[in-house]
């Protein structure tokens, strides 16, 4: 493994679990296909679900973008959808934005629920915003992770970045973006994956190391982490046992799509 802070090869190890939500999400948008013009997908990653955007909007304009260089390098571009290297915490709506999309992105930035509302705030009228977010932050998984984080041997380079903040759940989504004059559908689903073990590496942990776990890798290098792995692992034996090949594994995201109002 790359010790870099993201990893196109490790975050699509479990694309098929990870698309899931995108596609329910745009799936809740109620504009018209041909009436969305410009699309924004702010956070995109390796930008195949970005592209994936252009069959349902066949006359958009699609830009996506990503703070990793790593993940839009992976990114392949069309005659309609455009991929860069851009930070989520400058991005604003351009005046002619018909739809922003943010997949998995806000649960990492200090403060995200004032720029969700700054993004609302400058759509123009009948615009769409549609934004999901991990809501795991309580789940065993990541409780081992923020508790391993602290522990001395690590301590010292992990506080602060090991894992991403909390999130809203769906009525605090739902009440900020009424307050920036839209009318939002929010929700949130907890999706029981069926996670296969193969090898010695423990599912969960695979899963963790392609997100979450992402800073932790990039902090403590390929001298540490290993090490950290190992602790984390045998917290994930305890609450994930692996039993006939297999492993279920709970995750909660919260979701909200809102129409600004005219």
């Amino acid at each position: 493994m790359a010790f870099v802070q993201w990893d196109p090869a490790v975050y699509v190890r479990r694309a098929s679990e990870r698309a899931r939500p995108f596609v329910e999400l745009v799936a809740r948008v109620g504009a018209e296909p041909e009436a969305v013009r410009s699309i924004t997908d702010v956070g995109c990653g390796p930008g195949h679900l970005t592209v994936s955007l252009a069959d349902r909007y066949p006359l958009a304009r699609i830009t996506g973008f990503d703070s990793s260089p790593a993940m839009i390098a992976e990114a392949r571009a069309t005659d309609r959808v455009h991929f860069a290297v851009g930070d989520a915490t400058s991005y604003r709506p351009a005046p002619d934005t018909d739809l922003v999309v943010s997949n998995a992105v806000l649960q990492w930035i200090d403060g995200h629920p004032g720029l969700l509302g700054d993004w609302a705030r400058q759509l123009r009228p009948d615009a769409w915003l549609a934004v999901q977010v991990p809501g795991n932050r309580d789940a065993p998984s990541h409780v081992a992770v923020r508790e391993l984080s602290a522990d001395p041997r690590w301590s010292d380079r992990l506080t602060g970045i090991a894992e991403s903040g909390p999130v809203l759940d769906p009525a605090g989504y739902a009440a900020l973006l009424t307050a920036e004059h839209c009318e939002p559908d929010a929700w949130e689903t907890t999706y029981l994956h069926d996670l296969d073990a193969e090898g010695d590496v423990h599912p969960v942990l695979t899963w963790l190391e392609g997100t979450t776990l992402r800073p932790v890798i990039a902090a403590l290098g390929p001298g540490d982490y290993p090490g950290f792995a190992a602790a984390l692992t045998a917290r994930l034996d305890a609450d994930y046992p692996i039993g006939d090949g297999h492993v279920w594994y709970p995750f909660r995201r919260v979701f909200v799509v809102a129409r600004k109002r005219r």
